[in-house]
């Protein structure tokens, strides 16, 4: 069996320290809500991209979760367009490492700054490969498009990925990680 040094050097350094990272602890159903976005509703002009001919604010929406499953070590959020014109659809935003003490983030935290993210989170790469988020802009006359924001709750306090990671390496390890996850859905079409 090979097992990565590093992981070995971390989870010695853990048991050497004593103590095991915090984790959240479950209070019933995993939920993920915002109070910029409806459950199937139509995104707004803040939330929307300013760019590729759209003209909205770009605004992360503020997000908030709650009841995540014991055990839960970190939190990582994405936003994805399974309707892009791609053939596998746009990763929007891609957020991980973030702490399992936080349950929200407020509107903006995915400015290309990464200033309103908590400690320790780290903001990956997008598919129009920024690290920030990209808000909505379908093709004009396309249906409406679908934005998935999920909240995953994962059983490892840090992703172990490069800082170059694609959003589909990120999704690997997500899944790899899961106890759950929750998500909300949006549309928006121009």
């Amino acid at each position: 069996m090979r097992v990565k040094l590093s992981a070995v050097v971390s989870l010695g350094a853990i048991l050497l320290a004593g103590s095991a990272p915090a984790t959240a602890q479950s209070s019933g159903r995993f939920t993920l809500t915002s109070t910029d976005l409806k459950p199937n509703g139509m995104i707004q002009a803040h939330n929307v991209a300013n760019t590729f001919g759209c003209s909205g604010q770009n605004v992360s929406p503020a997000l908030q979760w709650s009841g995540a499953p014991a055990g839960t070590k970190s939190f990582a959020i994405t936003a994805y367009d399974p309707d892009a014109p791609t053939g596998s659809g746009l990763w929007h935003w891609v957020v991980y490492n973030i702490p399992a003490t936080v349950t929200t983030l407020p509107a903006g935290a995915g400015a290309q700054a990464g200033g309103a993210l908590p400690a320790g989170a780290v903001q990956g790469h997008n598919d129009v490969w920024q690290e920030s988020y990209l808000g909505p802009c379908p093709p004009v006359g396309d249906k409406a498009h679908r934005y998935i924001f999920t909240v995953y709750a994962l059983k490892t306090a840090k992703l172990d990925v490069p800082a170059n990671a694609t959003a589909a390496l990120v999704g690997f390890n997500l899944h790899g990680n899961l106890l759950g996850k929750a998500t909300l859905t949006a549309r928006y079409r121009r």
